[in-house]
């Protein structure tokens, strides 16, 4: 193992998480409850990471809530659905380690800082029906509203995000969906913002920022760790550097390295995640890869899982708080009426409503002529949709950006302004409208997912939530991109069952810790599952703390026992 200690500590502590997203915080609240000293570290000058830029979904199989409100669930099942949903390019280790660890972690945390969650109605596994063993709602879970008064002068230093954060998942669904966002109750979030009630991933990120101000974490922002350090035989400290002065901290117990993705950077998102000019709705740019700077020098083997691809684009003149171009999701919007994506044939060529099948389509290579027959695409939606749902920022009635797209008053002159084939556009959506009118999509059977509907769907539009036909000029265009699944990658530091790295030859590295957006995804493989990775921050940071207070978890032996695994 690397020996580069320094000759002088500057400071020491016992557990040292460097990143404050929930992994970070989790790993130190759970610390200072085994009774060690423990101390943060956060490059960027506010605490919360890409937790408080999330949605702030946590999925728990098995857990209290589900049962409160009559859902029959266990850790058996939710280990059966992940497994099925991985086809393999997970372990069954590490999936039966998180599906049997994270209610114990939630309700650890919901008795320890008052961490106060409900489920989040209506809301489906993502293949609630396409397995057995989905469950059509209360895996899904979400914050109550967190007063942000309480954290004081941390208040500031909380990251918010530009998500409708004064709005829970139970709030969107009464105002008819995301599709539905003009008819929300604003007045509400309006309250809400006014009096600093945090909810989705801000009020996730200050439960965990509130825990650990009481449990007495030292919490350092604009303090970036370069280089960690180790004895020859363990992990020791790390080389952070604040106000461009070396800080040599001492962490006798454990450094967890926990500092999310690395979609910020390009070459990285080209040879480590194999996406081409990946653009990102992650507005930190210290998401940049850290991970793999700071644990490859003592050894740490890498693992990749099937990407998490999504699609957006650039809204003009639109900058997030760093100053760079903002990008928008088209998750959502793509799935809902009277919206279709075509590619450069002017062809449909997935289910739009249902992303984790449609993106699988976008990284498509066609062997034969060594090309991406579905990139570029366009987004493709008519008057009916511009008037009744945003596009991204752009709500009805606003005046439509310059540079965005492009607007046409016929099908065929909109498919001459992208390049595509006219007779191939307008036969597109000839077909697709056929199908709409009767709440159908035979070619791609969007509308058949009940996940769908709460995704993208509008209430109130017939017979189908997520199919209207495109029939009314003027006619809209707009290219869409690939974006990362906001700080998830699919590549990451391998670890075991306590979150300890793992060398290449599946050695753990002694008193080095990883978890949440930095570890390897061993735990989904090919499926992704929104709240997973929340989950698993919190769940990884807790079995990382125990592990290194001497107090690790023996459950995933006994649940192999149990299940016969």
């Amino acid at each position: 193992m690397l020996k580069n200690e320094p000759e002088i500590w500057d400071a020491e502590t016992d557990f040292l998480s460097v990143g404050s997203g929930i992994g970070g915080l989790s790993a130190a609240i759970t610390a200072r409850e085994m009774g060690l000293e423990a101390m943060v570290l956060e490059k960027a000058d506010q605490v919360g990471g890409v937790t408080a830029l999330s949605m702030g979904e946590v999925w728990v199989a098995g857990n209290r809530h589900a049962a409160e409100i009559g859902v029959e669930d266990s850790v058996e099942s939710g280990f059966r659905y992940l497994k099925r949903l991985s086809m393999d390019y997970g372990s069954n280790a590490a999936i039966l380690n998180f599906t049997a660890h994270a209610p114990a972690a939630l309700s650890w945390f919901e008795d320890k800082i008052g961490l106060k969650m409900m489920p989040i109605r209506g809301c489906p596994d993502y293949y609630y029906q396409v397995s057995n063993d989905g469950v059509p709602e209360g895996r899904m879970l979400e914050v109550e509203p967190f007063p942000g008064q309480s954290l004081g002068d941390w208040a500031e230093k909380t990251r918010l995000s530009q998500m409708p954060y004064g709005m829970t998942h139970a709030d969107i669904d009464e105002g008819g969906g995301v599709a539905n966002m003009m008819h929300w109750d604003f007045a509400k979030m309006a309250q809400r913002l006014a009096n600093d009630e945090r909810c989705l991933g801000c009020g996730l990120a200050a439960y965990f920022v509130k825990g650990a101000l009481d449990h007495g974490v030292e919490m350092k922002t604009g303090t970036s760790v370069v280089e960690i350090y180790a004895d020859g035989s363990r992990v020791t400290g790390v080389r952070a550097q604040k106000d461009g002065k070396d800080i040599n901290i001492r962490a006798r117990k454990g450094v967890l390295v926990a500092v999310s993705s690395y979609e910020r950077r390009q070459d990285y998102n080209k040879t480590i995640g194999q996406q081409l000019e990946l653009g990102t709705i992650v507005t930190i740019s210290t998401v940049d890869g850290a991970n793999f700077r700071l644990t490859g020098p003592l050894g740490a083997r890498t693992a990749r899982v099937p990407d998490v691809t999504s699609l957006g684009f650039i809204s003009p003149g639109e900058e997030d708080p760093e100053g760079y171009p903002m990008w928008r999701s088209a998750l959502q919007i793509i799935g809902q009426p009277h919206i279709i994506v075509v590619n450069k044939a002017g062809e449909r060529f997935g289910n739009e409503a249902f992303y984790r099948s449609f993106y699988y389509k976008i990284d498509q290579i066609d062997g034969l002529t060594q090309s991406h027959p579905n990139m570029p695409c366009f987004m493709i939606f008519d008057s009916q949709a511009r008037a009744k749902y945003p596009i991204g920022s752009i709500l009805p009635g606003m005046d439509w950006p310059e540079g965005l797209g492009c607007i046409a008053d016929t099908l065929g002159e909109l498919a001459g302004k992208l390049g595509v084939d006219a007779a191939a556009l307008e036969q597109t959506v000839a077909t697709f409208n056929e199908g709409a009118r009767q709440g159908r999509d035979p070619a791609f059977g969007r509308g058949e997912q009940p996940w769908s509907f709460w995704m993208c769907g509008d209430k109130n539009n017939k017979p189908n939530p997520v199919l209207g036909p495109l029939e009314q000029g003027p006619f809209y265009a707009v290219e869409l991109k690939r974006i990362g699944g906001s700080g998830i990658p699919s590549t990451g530091i391998l670890a075991d069952e306590h979150g300890r790295a793992l060398d290449w030859n599946d050695e753990p590295i002694p008193g080095l810790y990883v978890a949440g957006n930095s570890m390897a995804r061993m735990e989904t493989g090919a499926v992704m599952q929104s709240g997973i990775s929340n989950a698993r921050g919190m769940t990884y940071g807790w079995l990382a703390a125990k592990h290194a207070a001497g107090q690790p978890s023996d459950l995933l032996a006994k649940e192999a026992e149990r299940l016969a695994l």
